[in-house]
């Protein structure tokens, strides 16, 4: 009787599974992303791949790379790299067009005329996507970087696509 009511079980919830796994989405995103750290404006080409688990809940993992500097007051600053993972959120208001919110963790790396900063610490965005077809969108987001040594605002644009 116990082997039946753990086969009954197993059999209810892979039924289950089957509406949740169909929902499922991975997805990944190249953009650039315009970096205000501290009052020094950098570039970056910045890429996410990221997983629904369902059409509200996911997690994206992002990756930048810097590929314009500045200077400010004398220092040169660029951008190494960044790097982060990400619970989000999402509301699909329309087939076309979703909104989301976003918070993870970071870690960054700026090369300055007088030596590297690195700094992690919490981030948290928000930000929308226009679905151009059922898989391809152009993605639309602001981040917050709260990290102890640097404080940073991050605008991006990219191209998302569904896989």
């Amino acid at each position: 009787m116990k082997t039946l009511m753990i086969a009954a079980s197993a059999a209810v919830l892979s039924l289950a599974a089957i509406p949740a796994a169909a929902q499922a989405q991975a997805y990944g995103t190249i953009g650039y992303a315009g970096v205000d750290a501290e009052g020094a404006d950098v570039g970056a080409i910045q890429g996410r791949l990221g997983y629904k688990f369902t059409p509200y809940l996911g997690v994206e993992g992002e990756a930048a790379f810097g590929i314009k500097g500045d200077t400010v007051s004398g220092i040169d600053v660029d951008m190494k790299h960044e790097i982060g993972v990400f619970g989000v959120l999402t509301a699909p208001v329309s087939p076309s067009v979703d909104l989301f919110a976003r918070a993870g963790y970071t870690g960054a790396t700026f090369d300055t005329s007088l030596g590297d900063v690195e700094s992690d610490g919490f981030a948290y965005g928000l930000g929308g996507q226009y679905n151009v077809t059922q898989q391809d969108g152009i993605r639309l987001d602001w981040t917050r970087h709260n990290h102890d040594d640097v404080e940073a605002d991050v605008w991006s644009i990219g191209y998302s696509r569904k896989f």
